[in-house]
């Protein structure tokens, strides 16, 4: 008579956290500056402007909006916060950087406000693998909300995860 398998993980109070579950919807997009620019790399206020009231910002709706110059030209603050003033209502997001930059911002946010009371007291795994952009430092703000809260950390999967952390016992 064969033993019946027992699956001791999902027994477990082991929690499986993935980031990839919480990856904000929306399109992202990177709008570049330098096709604005004089010569790609002077900005003139008067045509800058003129340019910008006649763009077609509509094609950004519910968009993730990273701003940058690719030029290497140097853009005034105020540049960046007019171009914002003209995706407000359209874009969901707009940040001045990369796509990796976006990433972390809309992160950030997301782990912020992410609601851990069911990690209280008990050993979480936080998955890896991810087929979506999930950037390194959601990782670490993850870490950084999960330690004072959960009894242990690890990364993976619950077949071969990496320990990060164990709390120590009082």
């Amino acid at each position: 008579m064969a033993e019946e398998i027992i699956n001791r993980v999902a027994k477990s109070s082991l929690v499986t956290l993935d980031l990839e579950a919480y990856y904000p919807a929306g399109n992202r997009t990177v709008l570049d500056l330098k096709d604005w620019l004089h010569e790609g790399l002077l900005l003139k206020e008067h045509d800058f402007r003129t340019t910008l009231r006649h763009f077609d910002w509509s094609q950004f709706k519910g968009h993730h909006v990273a701003l940058q110059c690719s030029s290497g030209a140097i853009i005034p603050a105020w540049a960046y916060m007019l171009v914002q003033t003209h995706l407000f209502g359209i874009a969901k997001t707009t940040i001045v950087g990369s796509l990796e930059q976006l990433e972390t911002c809309l992160y950030s946010s997301i782990i912020e406000n992410l609601d851990l009371s069911f990690c209280n007291d008990v050993p979480v795994i936080v998955k890896g693998c991810s087929s979506k952009p999930v950037p390194q430092n959601a990782y670490i703000f993850l870490l950084q909300k999960l330690q004072p809260i959960a009894k242990s950390i690890q990364y993976g999967e619950a077949c071969s995860s990496v320990p990060l952390y164990k709390r120590k016992n009082k």
